[in-house]
């Protein structure tokens, strides 16, 4: 099996190497990364310059763009076979509910999963304890669950785990995002050369965390696994609009 990994915190983050080393014992691996952190970067791609590939010390390539960019490369351009399986992470934080929208590591997973093969993106729900193994091993299980039994359908998948020992785990659970109130306002400063200039703020709080959504799960010390589409569209509300534009017959 052949497995192209993937991450938007960099490729020398203790995450990636983590997960390299643990999929290694049952897959041939690729490592594409960013050659800086990118956490945010979303679905973006650098149309306005070439890109530049690298190899490091440790093997691991590295990219000067986005995740995206990074999968995108390795896929269409760089590998000579394709791989079985992207896998994107281990993020040094949570990409649950609303953040899934802004996530560099899911983003990766999704360039993917569009291009026709089976994605993993893997968080560690952070708690500064850098229990990067736990997610690993819970990766080795999903990808060992791929190869006995494939997917009838193409698959992205959003898998948040607790920042505990393993043996705290308390199982797996499929769930649902949630979602978080608005984020909060940015932040106004001045720098050293006097300049205005704004941070971004902290993501929101949590709204919606009941039962079967991502943050509950994790709360609770279970493995969220989460199915991704990609299809935006409110067909629930296409209806009214017809209306509304006066297009109903």
């Amino acid at each position: 099996m052949r497995i192209l990994l993937s991450n938007d915190d960099g490729y020398f983050a203790p995450g990636l190497a983590h997960l390299a080393e643990t999929l290694s014992s049952i897959a041939e691996i690729t490592v594409v990364a960013p050659e800086r952190d990118r956490s945010g970067a979303s679905n973006s791609l650098t149309l306005d310059r070439p890109l530049s590939l690298h190899k490091s010390h440790n093997g691991f390539y590295y990219v000067n763009g986005t995740p995206t960019d990074c999968v995108h490369l390795a896929v269409t351009g760089m590998l000579d076979d394709l791989p079985d399986m992207v896998v994107s992470g281990i993020n040094d934080g949570a990409n649950m509910g609303d953040d899934t929208i802004y996530s560099g590591t899911v983003a990766a997973a999704t360039e993917g999963f569009l291009l026709g093969i089976p994605s993993i993106a893997v968080s560690l729900v952070s708690a500064s304890n850098g229990n990067f193994s736990t997610a690993a091993n819970v990766t080795l299980d999903i990808v060992k669950g791929f190869i006995q039994k494939k997917f009838h359908v193409p698959i992205l998948l959003n898998v948040n785990v607790p920042d505990i020992p393993q043996e705290q785990l308390q199982g797996l659970e499929v769930t649902r995002l949630g979602r978080r109130h608005k984020a909060e306002s940015v932040i106004k400063s001045v720098s050293p050369r006097g300049e205005t200039v704004y941070w971004v703020g902290a993501a929101g709080a949590v709204q919606d965390a009941g039962e079967g959504t991502d943050f509950f799960t994790v709360q609770n010390n279970r493995v969220s696994v989460t199915p991704l589409q990609i299809d935006l569209t409110r067909y629930d509300q296409m209806g009214y609009l017809k209306d509304w534009l006066g297009l109903s017959c």
